[in-house]
C-alpha cells in the first residue's frame, strides 16, 4: 500500500476540537472550545431569517459579494486609519482558520522559516507544516506574557520570511503594547519581513489595554496581511465568515490561494452580515462591556476556589496553573476533568513550546452567566477529585 503524506503525521487532529467532543461524551461543561452558548445580535438574527427568501443561494464573487466587502472596508478603514480598497486589497474567506492558512500560502516557501510566539493557537504549527515552512518558537512568559527582546532578535536573524501575531492572543490574553508592536514591526523592516496578524479578538480588548493595528505602524502597511472574522465580535462561530487584508499585490496572490482551497465563503451569510457589519460604536462597547463583566464573575469565581489563574488583557481565555494536582499529563488531566469533575478545558501542551507546559489548562469565559455559574459550582469538587496525593 502507497504510503499517506509524510507531512500529517507531523501533527494531530486539534486538540480544541477533540476535547469538544470529549466534552459532548460526559455531559460536561464546555470551557475548552472557545464558542458562546448565547445567540447573536438580534438584527444579525432578523436579517438571516429574510436573506433566506431573497435568492442569495448561489455563489457570490469568489473574493467576496461586493456589499460584504465594501462594509467591511468602511469598518475596518476607520480603525487602521487608511482608506481600504474593497475592490483590491480584501478576500473574504471561510473564516479566519481558512485567511490564516490563505496567508501562509500566499507569502512562504517550502523551507521558509516561520516566527510563532508561544504559547499559541494551535493552527499555526500545523499552518506552517502543511505550506512545508519551518516554525521557530519565541516564547511569551508567563505570568504577564512579554517576550524578551533579544531573544525575538535572534529569532529574525534566522531570515525567517514571516511571524505570526495572534493580538490579542489566544490562549493567554496578552494585549501588545504599541511599544511592543513597534519593536516587532521595526525588526520586520530591518530583516524584510512579513507580519501575518491573527486579530479576531480585535473588539475585546480590556481597560486599560487599547489594542493597536500592527498595519496601522508606519511602514507596516506593505508587510502586513491582517486576518480576522466576525466569528467573536458577533457571536457567529458557526458562520464561518472571515477575511484578509492586505496591499493589492499580496491580496492578489491571496485570492488565487483562497480560489483554489475555498472558491468562496457562503454567500447568504455575507448578505447577512452586512448588518452587523454596519453597527455603530455603540455594539462595540457594549461587547467589549459584557464580557468584562464575565471576565470578573468568571475570575472572581476562580478566586473564591483558591485556584491559581492569569487575568487575560483581552479575548475570553483564562489559564489555570494545575501544578498542585501532580499530574505529569497535562491532557489526562482535562480527560478527568471532564469525566469526573465535569468541566471541559484544554490541555497546555496544545499551546506551549516550552517547560511550562503541564502547569497549565486553558478554560473560556464567553458563556451565559448560569453557564459560568453550573461550571464554577463544578470546579469547587476538583480537589477532592483530583489531587493526587
Amino acid at each position: 500500500m502507497a504510503e499517506l503524506s509524510a507531512r500529517c503525521g507531523t501533527f494531530t487532529d486539534s486538540v480544541i476540537r477533540r476535547m469538544t467532543r470529549i466534552c459532548q461524551k460526559y455531559g460536561a461543561v464546555n470551557l475548552s472550545q472557545g464558542f458562546p452558548d448565547f445567540d447573536p445580535p438580534k438584527e444579525l438574527m432578523d436579517r438571516l431569517s429574510q436573506v433566506a427568501y431573497e435568492g442569495f443561494h448561489q455563489y457570490s464573487i469568489t473574493w467576496g459579494a461586493r456589499n460584504f466587502r465594501e462594509a467591511l472596508a468602511a469598518k475596518q478603514s476607520k480603525l487602521i486609519g487608511r482608506d481600504i480598497d474593497p475592490e483590491g486589497e480584501i478576500v473574504v474567506t471561510s473564516g479566519s482558520t481558512e485567511a490564516m492558512m490563505a496567508a501562509m500560502l500566499t507569502v512562504t516557501n517550502p523551507g521558509d522559516r516561520v516566527i510563532v510566539f508561544s504559547p499559541f493557537y494551535e493552527n499555526y504549527a500545523a499552518d506552517a507544516i502543511l505550506s512545508g515552512a519551518e516554525p521557530v518558537f519565541v516564547n511569551l512568559n508567563p505570568p504577564e506574557f512579554g517576550f524578551d527582546r533579544e531573544e525575538l532578535e535572534r529569532a529574525f536573524a534566522l531570515k525567517p520570511k514571516a511571524l505570526i501575531l495572534c493580538n490579542p492572543s489566544n490562549p493567554c490574553g496578552k494585549v501588545f503594547t504599541r511599544d511592543e508592536l513597534q519593536y516587532i514591526a521595526d525588526l520586520a523592516v530591518k530583516y524584510d519581513v512579513f507580519v501575518i496578524t491573527d486579530e479576531v479578538y480585535e473588539h475585546i480588548v480590556f481597560p486599560p489595554n487599547v489594542h493597536t493595528y500592527m498595519s496601522s505602524l508606519p511602514g507596516m502597511w506593505d508587510r502586513t496581511i491582517s486576518c480576522g472574522s466576525l466569528s467573536k465580535t458577533y457571536s457567529v462561530t458557526g458562520w464561518r465568515l472571515g477575511y484578509i487584508i492586505a496591499p493589492k499585490r499580496i491580496i492578489d496572490y491571496a485570492r488565487k490561494v483562497h480560489d483554489f482551497l475555498t472558491v468562496g465563503a457562503a454567500a447568504p451569510l455575507q448578505e447577512a452580515a452586512v448588518t452587523a457589519l454596519k453597527f455603530g460604536e455603540e455594539y462595540y462597547k457594549s461587547l467589549q462591556n459584557e464580557y468584562l463583566r464575565k471576565r470578573k464573575l468568571f475570575v472572581n469565581g476562580l478566586d473564591r476556589i483558591g485556584l491559581r489563574h492569569t487575568v487575560p488583557q483581552g479575548a475570553y481565555y483564562v489559564l489555570v496553573d494545575i501544578s498542585e494536582f501532580g499530574y505529569d499529563d497535562d491532557l489526562k488531566f482535562c480527560e478527568d476533568l471532564a469525566s469526573v469533575v465535569g468541566v471541559g478545558a484544554v490541555p497546555g501542551s496544545s499551546f506551549f513550546k516550552n517547560g511550562s507546559v503541564k502547569n497549565y489548562i486553558r478554560l473560556h469565559f464567553a458563556k451565559r452567566d448560569e453557564t459560568l455559574l453550573e461550571a464554577l459550582d463544578r470546579l469547587k469538587t476538583v480537589r477532592e477529585k483530583l489531587l493526587k496525593h
